[in-house]
């Protein structure tokens, strides 16, 4: 195996969470998670050569993650045999606890509500992202990013409790 595959797979193994966020972010059901993390993979791969390095590899990841799941959001929109939110999908390891799977639960499918944007704004916040992180990546000021952020978060809470779910 040459250095460069090497390095693009350890890479994506020590950046895999990422991936599966954003896959489970994006899409409501298991089948689709999986095609998301595949399609991410495959392009995360084909743009590695341009990879130049200017910025930390799980910053640019995380741009081409979320282009790649909008693009194929918007594929996944035209196909006719759209599939209906289902309770219960993981793509990680079982939890041991079953509150903290059923909090996930909840976070995952009132995820499903927020728009593409709103998504992206969340996952990048969930991985650490500074506000100015969050401006660069989505092309908006870092004041934006704060105010799109709190309310993102305030409605994201909105829709957990309208599914019932107590803090």
């Amino acid at each position: 195996m040459k250095l460069n595959e090497q390095q693009f797979l350890s890479q994506i193994e020590k950046n895999k969470g990422a991936i599966i966020k954003v896959s489970r972010m994006y899409m409501d059901n298991l089948e689709d998670q999986q095609d998301l993390f595949q399609e991410i993979v495959m392009q995360l791969w084909r743009s590695y050569g341009s990879f130049r390095e200017e910025s930390l590899f799980s910053t640019w990841l995380y741009r081409v993650a979320i282009n790649t799941a909008l693009i194929y959001l918007k594929k996944e929109k035209r196909r006719p045999d759209q599939h209906e939110l289902t309770k219960d999908h993981d793509i990680v390891e079982e939890f041991d606890f079953e509150k903290k799977e059923e909090q996930l639960r909840y976070f995952y499918q009132a995820v499903q509500h927020l728009n593409a944007v709103e998504k992206a704004l969340i996952f990048l916040f969930l991985e650490g992202q500074s506000h100015r992180n969050i401006a660069t990546n989505l092309g908006i000021s870092e004041v934006n990013a704060r105010v799109k952020l709190n309310r993102t978060k305030e409605k994201l809470q909105q829709i957990i409790k309208t599914q019932g779910y107590e803090f």
